[in-house]
């Protein structure tokens, strides 16, 4: 059966394989003309790439996809993610958009008379390719993806064209001039403060290598309304060109045209490939720090706010929480505003975003999974329909310098927004109202955020450029976390300020501190805030709610939150001339959003699942075979033996055999009570490992049974919750924190946290502020003080220990002594395999000696090492002791450097003390010879074990 099965499942892999072979994708290059520009009156060449795949042809038309892509780049930027489609069996169109790369024209900022235009004129071209799958003329079934830049022109170009099937945007924006011009009381880009930094960064990436030469479309748009220009490119109609322009020149209109036209040249080459409006509204902004009504009317021009009600295409919304130009916000207004027309709407977040790149291996994955889900049903018409859940991930590691994100995949039924779906969690803070100052254009401040390195702000070392500078910021902090506490949206507070102006900019942060003092930034951001009608005295300012930037992260336990208002922020843009404010929390508290999420099974694809179910058919086909033929065996290890309910261990007959003839252990039997500490002893290869290993499931005996409290012990028999284990080296996370290594240990095990006993383990770690460290920072010793820390979580009611003193020091072993006997005292009972005799001697209260596979001693440990009529004299003359000892009738005198050994022979100690002093001999001490160590090299020396009365 087992065969007939692993065939099929091979035959399944094969098919799968054939089925998943990439599709061969064909490259086509053009230089497309389209027109752009209001009434499209202007000629635009784009630099385009098509992706046509093999399968796409006149008979068989396949769906299409246009991919975009973010500001700065061009068609080559999204290579990859076009072939990949294309292999799906898309015809997938890129392009680089007016201003980037070998295309012409100029950066409007995705505005719908030029960028939107000119997608909508590739959808034309989809439209007339015999290769795409048409829903009517002129109209190709058609997705859109994009990402930052990209994503603003799939929603702008889904509201203004109907024959857009479905999108996905991600990272991007809903409001142009609030996502520059934030304020985080609600009001608008009017009050906002300028993200100085993010604009300076975009500004310099759309300069360009070379400016552009002037046309006459420049010139053009660049006249005042009342100067008829009309045919100054073209020439009048009797009249030629050149005549034209000479005529006007010398007209009153083309001499006020003339300093229009130089102002135009001088702009140019200070603009790069910006458009004039464009360029000079960054220099406004740059030179103020404050969107004016032109500025925020520009910026809405290319927002997706202003056309979201007319949005009908099925949306994927795809945000980084990582993102401090377009935080978790941008795509909430998408959402809501998207959702409000009945559009099916998703929202996915992920650890990435402009600060972070494209997060994580597994977030990667989830979107592009994602994507083609969600293209595939609503524009290619097939597979399942895409589940309206909400997904999330959250980092549990970096790499040191914030590379290498780990991140746990979450999800919850329905998108909660930046809420949350559960009752907000209150954390007080201890703080007080403090004076400020703001240095004259917000420098020297903090920096919170670096437009293009912002991934640094994961790593130890954006710590040296967050930190608040002193006197700048006033600073909540709430008492170190008895429990981890989870963030899934934007937290809020309630701020209080006076300012002598009457008006203030302040920066809100929230910061999570390590117990050794070192503070991060959660996802790099701030609420930027501007209050105006202040009074001068604190007491009569009235709070105001802050609404932070939305995030998902995890604050520790032991950890602290820390808030706090600072004055300046060398990101945004503060006052000119230097500002004193007095700032506070008016409810020293804050508010955190939590999302009740789990943890999907999140498959690779849908083709991943339906192999999973298949390879689960034949294994479930494999046990079953193997359980018919255990069954008589099964029912016997079933059974309870009611007789040892309340023993901790019981072994019969224990046996086992590797192969034909090598044989570990041979008919072993003992017995560990409560109250016993109990020490497993034997010389290398006595079998004490796989004794060890046997006792808690990890092996199968060949003969014999092992019970725990009367139960069989079975691989996952339920009463091996109670057995606490250290066998051999333990294994750790070394980028995890001792304390996380054990919780998450814990949580393995499915039970409770307030289950695990922690602080009485924590004690008995003796760890104290390294818990917290990572454990790769850890030394051996410290490496065994924490595996046997998490043998005892729970607090089991029986404890296996192999070789638990390896590593530690003399005191450390003292104190582990102390603890095995208290632990065992309070009924429970300890097994603890050492090659120490003399811990042994001072630990246990009884042994069992291994040797050769065979027990050869079992009892308590004073009945093992046994008295044997032998006794150590320490005296001052050696050799004169002997020689008067000998005359005595003892069996044997054996002399050492400062003592005798004597055996007694049935002669009284005190005849021997006797003798030695009358004959002149100093007696320094007298005491017994019945060491451990002694009797265990009399049972396992060269002579062959010698077998002594068991006492279980």
């Amino acid at each position: 059966m087992a065969l007939v099965l692993g065939l099929v499942l091979a035959a399944s892999l094969l098919v799968w394989r054939v089925s998943t072979a990439p599709v061969h994708v064909r490259v086509e290059d053009a230089m497309v003309t389209v027109p752009t520009g209001p009434r499209g009156a202007q000629r635009v060449q784009l630099d385009t790439r098509w992706y046509v795949p093999a399968t796409a042809s006149a008979r068989a038309p396949a769906p299409a996809v246009l991919l975009a892509h973010g500001f700065g780049g061009t068609k080559e930027s999204v290579a990859d993610q076009a072939r990949y489609l294309a292999e799906q069996g898309y015809v997938v169109l890129t392009w680089t958009a007016q201003g980037f790369g070998r295309s012409g024209g100029q950066i409007h900022l995705m505005d719908p008379d030029y960028e939107v235009s000119d997608a909508r004129r590739l959808l034309d071209l989809l439209a007339r390719r015999s290769d795409v799958l048409r829903d009517g003329p002129g109209d190709p079934r058609v997705g859109v993806v994009g990402s930052s830049y990209g994503g603003a022109l799939a929603l702008l170009l889904a509201g203004l064209d109907k024959r857009v099937d479905a999108i996905v945007p991600q990272a991007t924006w809903n409001d142009l001039g609030r996502a520059l011009f934030p304020e985080a009381t609600g009001k608008g880009p009017r009050e906002g403060v300028f993200k100085r930094a993010w604009a300076s960064w975009l500004y310099a990436a759309g300069l360009g290598r070379s400016v552009p030469d002037l046309d006459p479309a420049t010139v053009r748009s660049s006249v005042p309304e009342s100067t008829d220009t009309a045919d100054l490119a073209s020439g009048s109609r009797d009249g030629s060109p050149d005549e034209a322009v000479a005529g006007r020149a010398r007209s009153s209109t083309a001499t006020a045209f003339l300093p229009e036209l130089a102002r135009v040249l001088t702009d140019t080459a200070a603009c790069g490939r910006f458009a004039l409006e464009v360029c000079r509204m960054y220099h406004r902004v740059a030179a103020t720090g404050r969107a004016d009504a032109a500025t925020v009317r520009l910026l809405r021009r290319s927002s997706p706010a202003a056309v979201l009600d007319r949005i009908t295409a099925p949306t994927l919304l795809i945000q980084g929480t990582a993102d401090t130009l377009f935080p978790l916000a941008e795509a909430e207004a998408n959402a809501v505003g998207i959702a409000a027309n009945g559009t099916p709407v998703r929202v996915l977040w992920f650890s990435g975003g402009h600060d972070a790149g494209p997060g994580s291996t597994l977030d990667r994955r989830r979107i592009r999974n994602a994507t083609r889900t969600w293209l595939d049903h609503y524009v290619r018409g097939s597979g399942p329909k895409p589940p309206r859940s909400f997904a999330f991930t959250r980092v549990t590691s970096t790499g040191e310098l914030g590379y290498d994100v780990a991140t746990l995949g979450l999800y919850t039924r329905r998108y909660p927004g930046l809420d949350g779906d559960q009752p907000p969690r209150v954390v007080s803070l201890t703080g007080h109202p403090s004076t400020i100052s703001s240095p004259p254009k917000a420098g020297p401040a903090a920096l919170s955020s670096m437009p293009g390195l912002g991934i640094v702000t994961r790593s130890p070392l954006a710590r040296a450029f967050v930190h608040d500078i002193p006197g700048q910021a006033v600073a909540y902090e709430s008492a170190p976390l008895s429990t981890p506490v989870d963030v899934v949206g934007a937290p809020t507070v309630r701020l209080q300020a006076a300012s002598p102006t009457g008006s203030a900019v302040l920066f809100v942060k929230l910061y999570d501190v390590a117990p050794d003092g070192g503070a991060t930034l959660p996802g790099g951001n701030v609420a930027a805030v501007r209050l105006t009608g202040l009074p001068t005295s604190y007491a009569e300012a009235r709070p105001v709610t802050v609404t932070l930037p939305g995030l998902v992260h995890r604050f520790p336990t032991g950890h602290r939150i820390r808030v706090t208002v600072a004055a300046a922020d060398q990101a945004y843009a503060g006052p000119e001339s230097p500002q004193v404010y007095v700032a506070g929390l008016a409810d020293a508290a804050i508010e955190l959003p939590r999302v009740r999420a789990r943890t999907p099974s999140d498959p690779a694809a849908p083709w991943l699942a339906a192999l999973a179910a298949l390879a689960g058919l034949c294994a479930l086909g494999v046990v079953g075979a193997f359980l018919v033929g255990r069954h008589g065996r099964s029912r016997r290890e079933r059974l309870v033996d009611a007789g040892h309910a309340d023993t901790p261990l019981v072994v019969r007959g224990l046996a086992k055999t590797y192969g034909r003839d090598h044989v570990v252990l041979r008919g072993v039997d003992f017995t560990v009570r409560r109250g016993q500490v109990v020490g497993l002893l034997g010389p290398n290869g006595a079998g004490k490992t796989t004794c060890l290993r046997i006792l808690h499931g990890l092996v199968r005996p060949t003969a014999g049974e092992v019970l725990v409290f009367g139960q069989r012990v079975v691989p996952g028999a339920s009463v091996l919750s109670r057995v606490g284990v250290l066998v051999e080296s333990p294994g750790f996370l070394p980028h995890l924190s001792g304390r996380a290594n054990l919780e998450l240990f814990w949580r393995a095990t499915g039970r409770p946290l307030e289950e695990a006993r922690m602080p009485e383990v924590l004690e008995i770690a003796g760890l104290g502020a390294a818990l917290d460290r990572r454990v790769r920072e850890y030394s051996h010793g410290m490496r065994q003080r924490l595996a046997i820390a998490q043998a005892m979580l729970g607090m089991p009611d029986l404890l296996i220990l192999d070789e638990p003193t390896d590593g530690l020091d003399p005191p450390q072993i003292a104190g582990l002594r102390r603890v095995l006997r208290q632990y065992a005292a309070t009924g429970r009972a300890v097994l603890v395999s050492s090659h120490l005799l003399a811990e042994v001697e001072l630990t246990c209260t009884h042994v069992v000696v291994l040797h050769e596979g065979r027990r050869v001693a079992a009892g308590p440990v004073a009945d093992v090492a046994g008295d044997q009529g032998t006794v150590e004299v320490e005296v001052t003359d050696v050799e004169r002791a002997a020689s008067l000892v000998s005359t005595l009738p003892v069996a044997s005198v054996a002399r050492r450097e400062r003592d005798l050994v004597v055996v007694l022979n049935g002669v009284a100690r005190s005849e021997v003390v006797r003798t030695l002093v009358t004959g002149g001999v100093g007696v320094e001490r007298v005491g017994p010879r019945g060491r451990l160590e002694d009797r265990f090299l009399a049972l396992v020396g060269q002579d062959g074990p010698e077998r002594i009365g068991d006492r279980p």
